[in-house]
C-alpha cells in the first residue's frame, strides 16, 4: 500500500519553455489524398487511342470502293505483269517482259526529208528531230531568225486535246544549211516528260509548236494533223541469271 501511495504522490517535472531564437513550429495537416470522381465528360476525353497509318503526304494508305454487278476492277498494267511474271516461273517456262515505248508517226529526222528548208521558210518554225527514250521524248525545232526576242513553246496533250500541257523550249545554238541563200536560224530543244501510267498500248501522245516573235505566233503542226507518237510494246526474254533479281508475287 505504501509503494501505490508513493507512486501517486510522483508528479511529472513541469516543463519550461526554452528561450530561442528559432521560430515556433507548427503542426503539420496530414490530409488523405482523395481520388477524383470519373465523370462521363472526362469519359469521352480518355477514349482509346486510335492508329491511323498514312503515307508521306499524310494521305490515306488505303481506299475502299464498292463495285457494282457487271463492273470490273480496274487492275494497273504494272500488277499484271508481274502477276504474269510469277505465273510463268511457277510453270518453269522462260520469263518474259513486255515493255511499252512511244514511237513517233512521222519521221523522226525531220530535217533530212526533202524540201526541209522551203517548209521552214513557208511557216517560220519547223519540227527538226524528235528522240524517244526511257527518259522521256526529247527534240530540237528550227526556227527564222526574224528577231533578237523569241519564245518557242511546245504544246502536247495525252488526252486528244481534253486537256494539255504547255513547254517552253531553250536556246541551243544558230542553225546552219549547205545552200548558201539559206536564211539564218536559230535551234530550240524541249523535252516531254512522259507518265508511267500513259504508256499503255493504244495511248497517243500529240504536240503542236508555236513560235511567238515580233507579237506574232506561227505554228508547226504537221499540215493540221499535229505530230502523234502511239505507245507499242515489245518482249524481252529475260535471262536465267537474272531472275532471282526480280520482285515476284505468289
Amino acid at each position: 500500500v505504501n509503494a501505490r501511495n508513493q507512486r501517486s504522490e510522483l508528479k511529472e517535472p513541469e516543463l519550461k519553455p526554452s528561450v530561442s531564437s528559432d521560430p515556433p513550429t507548427k503542426p503539420i495537416m496530414r490530409r488523405r489524398a482523395k481520388s477524383l470522381t470519373y465523370s462521363a465528360e472526362m469519359r469521352k476525353e480518355c477514349k482509346s487511342p486510335q492508329v491511323r497509318f498514312v503515307d508521306a503526304l499524310g494521305l490515306e494508305l488505303e481506299e475502299v470502293k464498292f463495285f457494282r454487278c457487271g463492273e470490273n476492277p480496274l487492275i494497273p498494267q504494272h500488277v499484271i505483269s508481274r502477276l504474269l511474271m510469277s505465273s510463268e516461273l511457277a510453270f518453269g517456262r522462260s520469263l518474259e517482259l513486255s515493255l511499252p515505248y512511244l514511237k513517233p508517226c512521222f519521221p523522226d529526222n525531220m530535217a533530212a526529208q526533202p524540201g526541209f528548208l522551203k517548209r521552214l521558210c513557208s511557216q517560220k518554225v519547223s519540227l527538226q528531230q524528235v528522240v524517244c527514250s526511257e527518259l522521256g521524248i526529247t527534240g530540237t525545232i528550227q526556227v527564222l531568225n526574224l528577231a533578237f526576242e523569241k519564245e518557242v513553246t511546245v504544246h502536247y496533250s495525252f488526252t486528244n486535246w481534253r486537256s494539255y500541257t504547255d513547254t517552253v523550249a531553250s536556246w541551243v545554238s544558230s542553225g546552219y544549211h549547205d545552200e548558201s541563200d539559206a536564211p539564218e536560224t536559230d535551234v530550240f530543244r524541249f523535252r516531254l516528260p512522259v507518265p508511267p501510267f500513259i504508256l499503255q498500248p493504244g495511248a497517243v501522245l500529240e504536240f503542236a509548236i508555236c513560235y511567238h516573235v515580233q507579237g506574232c505566233n506561227y505554228w508547226d503542226n504537221n499540215d493540221g494533223n499535229n505530230y502523234k507518237l502511239s505507245c507499242h510494246s515489245y518482249k524481252l526474254t529475260v535471262p536465267k541469271e537474272c531472275e532471282d533479281s526480280l520482285l515476284h508475287f505468289t
